[in-house]
């Protein structure tokens, strides 16, 4: 274990899997060598071995608990399963952790995430009003409670509970940001739309205070964007355009756009077919660009210039690399299926994508640019290098700007199959346009795809409108804009070439 762990601190996953795999070997029962062996693995790329172990180290530690009543261990455990998106196997260790000490208020925080990331609202919502009972003035629990109301529509309950927490004395900089971002989107609900704004700036305000956005580099991805738009030039995006590669190395689909363009929409109606099987935001290409800064051995060379320094062996490599990593997190699953990898973002790395596979085809999401930014405005983001720019609102415009000049300077030079698909006419002409985005991918029209929000119900997806997607289609979210139209007066400059562009002025 002792090995593990210094292997850990030394970056080497591998090495540590090795170490506590023989700890395993000699003490099969203990949870911490399961914990530590189940994280590894999850770190590593093989998600389904590795929860495997995490949840037999929660049966054991509630097993423990059941003797002393101390659900602490469990819960951590339980929280480790929702980092990794197991929802399902948190919530059973919560359920049975209440059984063992229904006083534990952490037990009820966390039975409400779960059911509300599993969409089971009802449950949810009587786990978090069980949360505030237990500690009725902490802030935190009572904007949990609100989020909760605002997804069962309880909108009114909602805004009475946010507007309550705003005064509350001495409130944390994140308990700030939290209120204002959901009494922005209660208000919204509400139709008070003359009171969104000034909750959003006020968000906005304080976001520049907590630790995880002052922690990210704010220059990264536009300078990463500005230095693409010329270096990912004809010549390296068309060099192994004509390359045969290996049939075990296919090309995926690839489904990109900017953030809250209709990709999940897109992505469940596609993954309704059988034959389709969709990666839901995973670390799949930003796993390729690690891979390839390792076999490039220029660890301070920039993205493009790594991939003129490969050969042939090199980008079979990379496709190699790109499939272990798949069949790691999606085992067998995933064989004689037309594999699509959304993560949205992934539109940053179209240069690398091309490059690396420049037979895959690539799905490319336009939506309303005033809609666009209002939405990611409004929406609340883990803060990464991207979701960083979407805390103010001239920030947001200026980031989609520049999100889209990067597409409009790199989509005449690909060589690959596009489509750019309209959000507002998936709204409007639900079927026509979906047999044209299956007819693209060569795959015949699928009836199930139609009942999409059926299917994203009984499932867990990533991105934040999982909730949205596991509903039918509505079409309230088109032109929404519009209540709002005396905001786009300071941002206009950033998307009119945009709207001008894409026919939505």
């Amino acid at each position: 274990m002792q090995r593990g762990q210094q292997a850990i601190q030394n970056k080497n996953i591998p090495e540590a899997i090795e170490w506590f795999s023989k700890a395993l070997t000699e003490t099969p029962k203990d949870p911490q060598v399961l914990a530590c062996l189940g994280q590894a693995l999850c770190w590593l790329g093989d998600r389904k071995q590795g929860l495997i172990h995490l949840k037999q180290s929660g049966q054991l530690l509630l097993k423990k608990a059941k003797k002393s009543r101390d659900i602490g261990m469990s819960l951590n455990l339980a929280e480790q399963l929702q980092h990794w998106n197991d929802f399902a196997g948190s919530l059973e260790i919560c359920k049975q952790a209440s059984q063992i000490n229904p006083r534990e208020v952490r037990t009820y925080q966390l039975l409400a995430l779960n059911y509300m990331r599993l969409n089971q609202k009802k449950s949810a919502l009587a786990a978090g009003r069980q949360a505030v009972k237990l500690v009725p003035d902490n802030a935190t629990l009572s904007i949990l409670l609100a989020t909760l109301e605002i997804e069962d529509r309880q909108f009114i309950e909602a805004k009475q509970r946010l507007q309550k927490v705003l005064q509350y004395p001495l409130l944390k900089p994140e308990e700030k940001f939290r209120t204002h971002k959901e009494l922005a989107k209660t208000l919204d609900k509400l139709h008070e739309y003359g009171e969104v704004f000034q909750h959003l700036h006020a968000a906005g305000e304080v976001s520049a205070l907590l630790p995880e956005v002052k922690s990210q580099d704010h220059t990264m991805v536009p300078k990463m964007l500005n230095l693409y738009k010329t270096d990912f030039d004809e010549q390296l995006l068309k060099r192994w355009a004509d390359t045969p590669f290996p049939k075990d190395h296919p090309a995926p689909i690839f489904l990109v756009g900017f953030m809250r363009t209709g990709t999940t929409l897109t992505q469940e109606v596609l993954a309704a077919h059988p034959k389709v099987f969709v990666a839901d935001e995973t670390d799949l290409v930003v796993s390729l660009v690690n891979e390839l800064k390792r076999i490039s051995g220029n660890v301070d060379a920039t993205v493009p210039q790594q991939l003129r320094s490969l050969n042939i062996e090199g980008i079979t490599h990379l496709r190699s690399f790109y499939w272990q990593r798949a069949r790691a997190l999606f085992g067998d699953t995933i064989d004689n299926r037309t594999f699509l990898d959304k993560t949205t973002m992934n539109s940053i790395d179209i240069g690398l994508i091309h490059t690396v596979f420049p037979d895959a085809k690539l799905i490319f999401l336009l939506r309303d640019p005033r809609d666009v930014c209002l939405s990611c405005f409004m929406q609340t983001m883990t803060p990464n290098p991207s979701t960083v720019h979407l805390l103010t609102w001239e920030g947001t415009a200026r980031f989609y700007a520049l999100l889209m000049d990067w597409w409009q300077t790199v989509k005449p030079k690909l060589t690959m199959p596009y489509y750019e698909l309209r959000y507002e006419d998936a709204i409007a002409n639900f079927e026509p346009t979906f047999r044209s985005v299956f007819q693209f991918l060569d795959l015949e029209w699928s009836p199930a795809a139609a009942d999409f929000h059926k299917y994203a119900a009984r499932k867990l997806i990533a991105s934040p409108s999982f909730s949205q997607v596991a509903q039918p289609l509505y079409s309230s979210s088109v032109a929404r804009w519009r209540n709002y139209q005396d905001q786009f007066d300071q941002i206009n400059a950033y998307l009119q070439p945009y709207l001008k562009e894409y026919g939505y002025l």
